[in-house]
């Protein structure tokens, strides 16, 4: 019964990080139209800054220390295909998370080094990577 609360908060807090990867690009791409320092700039540095520290950072947390309880304790082989290649796809997924952190950061000092294009293209990163982690862990693809 353990494992199945376990499955639920890991996914459950999956869900939430994977939104604010999807959201925080797309608000990167709106922010770099704005004037350093006017209303709107301070507004979107405040959203980024909120969505990183209250939703993101803690349901990446939640996330990987539910996955690792999980894969601890469900007996999983370190050697599986699906399990490594799944860990791959969280690796990228954190990675992601910390450029997006870095992005935030660059943004707060009101830097505009990287035009809307960039962040838009930036944004389908999470989605491949969704893409990777869930097609190894359900379909298990060589395995």
């Amino acid at each position: 019964m353990t494992v199945l609360w376990l499955k639920a908060l890991h996914v459950v807090a999956m869900v939430a990080w994977m939104a604010g990867l999807f959201y925080l690009p797309r608000l990167f791409v709106y922010h770099t139209r704005q004037e350093v320092g006017s209303s709107t700039d301070i507004l979107f540095k405040h959203m980024e800054e909120r969505l990183i520290k209250v939703i993101m950072r803690p349901a990446g947390i939640v996330t990987i220390l539910a996955g690792s309880v999980l894969v601890t304790m469900s007996g999983f082989s370190w050697g599986d295909t699906w399990l490594i290649a799944k860990l791959v796809g969280v690796v990228g997924i954190i990675a992601y998370h910390f450029s997006l952190e870095r992005y935030v950061l660059l943004f707060a000092l009101g830097w505009r080094g990287r035009g809307e294009k960039f962040f838009r293209i930036l944004n389908e990163v999470p989605t491949v990577l969704l893409i990777w982690i869930v097609v190894w862990v359900i379909v298990k693809p060589y395995s």
